[in-house]
């Protein structure tokens, strides 16, 4: 398998589960405004629009959308309960979070206060969505130690990613303690931390 990934973008978010899952990938890095890969072919030519990430399978087939390539991912290992099994109660929970997470959290807030376009009065509202969702998130965690119950999921490894944009949205994170736990324990985790220096983001 192939992962099209630029670094420290929501591509990570697969990048940690292939490293979770622990499979053999190979790492393409793609500049995030050139679209140029490593050996300087034209990234569109993967995934036309250009969006990362991308994976690759043996077969040449690919799979876009960082949310479609990890559940696939953790079903190709289902030993380690990345995700519940297709068909439960518990895999729609899971397909609830992540779509909030990838909706009203990435791109209804984050990536809008990036948009270089935007006012410094849109930012100030897209940041009081975010507070209002985070605060959720915030609560729901309060009773769990992972946004599934007790057990890592692919939620939370897409949590962890898209909070990591924090300090570049100017969003302060000091009141959300049960996030910034979860943010602890998946930081934590040896996957995530091989994943962030493979990046070049340790710290």
């Amino acid at each position: 398998m192939k992962l099209f990934y630029t670094p420290g973008t929501s591509s990570m978010f697969p990048h940690i589960v292939l490293n979770e899952v622990d499979v053999p990938f190979q790492k393409i890095k793609v500049d995030e405004h050139t679209k140029l890969m490593d050996d300087g072919m034209d990234y569109r030519a993967v995934n036309p629009l250009g969006f990362v990430p991308a994976l690759e399978l043996d077969d040449r087939s690919v799979l876009t959308e960082g949310v479609a390539i990890a559940q696939y991912v953790a079903d190709q290992v289902p030993s380690k309960r990345l995700a519940p099994p297709c068909g439960t109660f518990e895999r729609a929970k899971l397909q609830s979070w992540l779509n909030f997470i990838a909706s009203e959290v990435q791109m209804g807030c984050f990536c809008s206060i990036f948009h270089p376009w935007t006012s410094d009065p849109a930012k100030t509202v897209y940041r009081e969505r975010l507070a209002v969702r985070l605060a959720h998130i915030d609560g729901h965690l309060a009773t769990s130690a992972y946004m599934l119950g007790e057990h890592f999921s692919l939620a939370d490894a897409y949590l962890f990613v898209v909070s990591n944009w924090s300090r570049a949205a100017k969003f302060d994170l000091s009141p959300y303690r049960h996030v910034l736990g979860l943010r602890k324990r998946v930081g934590a985790r040896p996957a995530v931390q091989a994943t962030l220096r493979s990046e070049g983001l340790a710290s």
